[in-house]
């Protein structure tokens, strides 16, 4: 399902999360990959993920959102 902005909704963990793609001239900073925990370089295209119940503190989920490689994202599901 589609969301304003480009972000689609996707299911992790029986939770629902909101997804987005950055782009690699948007992706300015270094990143740990949650998936496979190696580094998501300065310009480099990824995916953006964070639940669509963020927590009470949390007014857009930036305090929970991850930045994961575009392939560990969409292997989520095989990884233990």
């Amino acid at each position: 399902m589609s969301t304003p902005w480009g972000q689609r909704l996707e299911s992790y963990r029986g939770e629902e999360y909101v997804v987005r793609r950055v782009t690699g001239s948007a992706a300015t900073k270094t990143y740990r990959c949650p998936g496979c925990g190696q580094s998501i370089r300065p310009a480099t295209p990824h995916t953006v993920a964070w639940p669509v119940e963020a927590p009470m503190f949390s007014e857009s989920g930036l305090e929970v959102r991850r930045h994961w490689h575009t392939p560990c994202w969409q292997a989520r599901d095989r990884r233990g």
